[in-house]
């Protein structure tokens, strides 16, 4: 059997006396979408913090792409093809939406974001942005302000801004988050889309969306995995039944 493309092993973070990740094993294969779900507080946003570097594990190891990146900082990672999206975007409103994704590029790039002017003019840095762009489907809003986009687009712009970077992997946290029903079924359509081409460890409350676009389910209590497995095997699951969906909720 291949190697998974991110081995996690005995993941521990701790802030005080709360134990957010506890000794957590976790293995997600190349061109699948993984979801990790849970309740709040499960400590889903911590995983992903360590696993994008944001975050320092107390203990434990990480190892993407066969190689161990546990005490990597996060721009290394980034180097080494990971990418992440945050719950509240992170993009420069008064940009427009090919600025916002051409600066990505450029950072990732290694450039600082003092030379701005090279974004907007260098076609090095445009090209990959325009594709990212359409990529998630806002080609025709490459040259709009960003803050004149909605929320939904302001989720699609982010997406484009980690795929500008040509990811292996991509962390979403939450892409859904805030979304009505029509933006969530853009959003499904999109990362359904990027499925093979990348491998998503994707954090997403949306049950809907996570059973419509994940291979693999891991379920998270107070930072433990309590279950792994399908789609189906998760709504068979009586343990995540009790501690996630509700004991008397049909799934």
């Amino acid at each position: 059997m291949a190697e998974p493309m991110m081995e996690v092993r005995g993941l521990r973070k701790s802030f005080g006396g709360v134990v957010a990740t506890d000794n957590l094993d976790l293995d997600v294969n190349a061109g699948e979408i993984h979801a990790v779900i849970g309740p709040n507080g499960a400590g889903k946003t911590t995983l992903i913090g360590q696993l994008s570097g944001v975050l320092t594990a107390d203990s434990g190891t990480i190892r993407f792409d066969g190689r161990d990146i546990t005490r990597l900082p996060a721009y290394a990672r980034s180097r080494r093809g990971l990418a992440r999206s945050f719950q509240i975007t992170s993009i420069f409103h008064e940009f427009t939406a090919l600025d916002n994704v051409a600066l990505a590029v450029q950072a990732h790039d290694g450039h600082s974001f003092h030379f701005f002017r090279n974004a907007r003019r260098e076609e090095r840095l445009r090209a990959p942005a325009r594709e990212a762009l359409a990529r998630v489907g806002l080609a025709a809003r490459a040259d709009t302000i960003a803050r004149h986009m909605s929320h939904g687009e302001h989720r699609q712009l982010e997406i484009a801004m980690a795929l500008a970077t040509e990811p292996r992997m991509l962390l979403l946290d939450e892409p859904m988050a805030g979304m009505g029903p029509d933006e969530s079924q853009r959003m499904v359509e999109i990362l359904h889309g990027l499925k093979g081409r990348h491998t998503i460890l994707l954090i997403e409350h949306d049950m809907d969306a996570v059973f419509a676009l994940a291979d693999c389910i891991t379920v998270l209590v107070y930072g433990r995995a309590i279950a792994t497995g399908t789609a189906d095997e998760i709504r068979a699951n009586e343990d995540v039944r009790i501690a996630y969906l509700g004991a008397d909720e049909a799934v």
